[in-house]
């Protein structure tokens, strides 16, 4: 099911650290405002790129099969800079735009989203696809939400487990997506 891959990819617990620490200063009137803000910027790039992607993928001239080794490749690379990195990057954000960017894209739906979502939409259809992405998104929300308390349970170090195994577990799917579209490349319809 292409929930499981969209779920690593999200990565709700290791983005978690991040949007606490962008919202910590902020009343919670203001971080409901962001939290709404980040999930409906995040939903409304996914959808559209769910409907958009493949057609200028068409217009581009790239395969499913070309995009599956460059979205593995991506994919393994963002997972090998999360699992060797001491801490993702943070930069100042402008408070009014901080739920959109970069919580909601590139935090929420990035790169490893969008790519895992193509693919899952060539395995597993397009319905099936939009309901793991919408379920996800809602669950890094209900995730960002509970934030605190989730943080106060599995504490730091926790946290920076999940995110580490989140990111094996990435890697492992991006391996898999180019090895897919090379087997698509070299033996068609297999």
């Amino acid at each position: 099911m292409c929930f499981v891959p969209l779920f690593f990819a999200v990565d709700a617990v290791g983005v978690l650290p991040m949007f606490i620490g962008m919202t910590e200063d902020l009343e919670r009137r203001r971080v409901r405002k962001i939290l709404l803000q980040s999930l409906i910027t995040a939903l409304l790039v996914a959808v559209l790129f769910v409907f958009v992607g493949r057609a200028l993928f068409e217009f581009l001239g790239i395969t499913i099969a070309d995009f599956m080794i460059a979205g593995g490749l991506l994919l393994f690379i963002i997972s090998i800079r999360d699992l060797f990195s001491v801490k993702k990057s943070q930069r100042e954000v402008d408070v009014e735009t901080l739920g959109a960017v970069p919580i909601g894209v590139p935090l929420i739906v990035g790169p490893a989203v969008l790519t895992t979502s193509l693919i899952c939409i060539q395995q597993y259809k397009l319905l099936n696809t939009l309901g793991a992405l919408v379920l996800n998104i809602l669950i890094a929300g209900i995730t960002f939400w509970f934030g605190r308390f989730i943080i106060k349970i599995i504490g730091s170090v926790g946290t920076k487990v999940v995110s580490k195994i989140a990111s094996i577990i990435l890697a492992a799917l991006g391996v898999m997506m180019m090895r897919k579209g090379i087997v698509t490349i070299f033996l068609p319809g297999t």
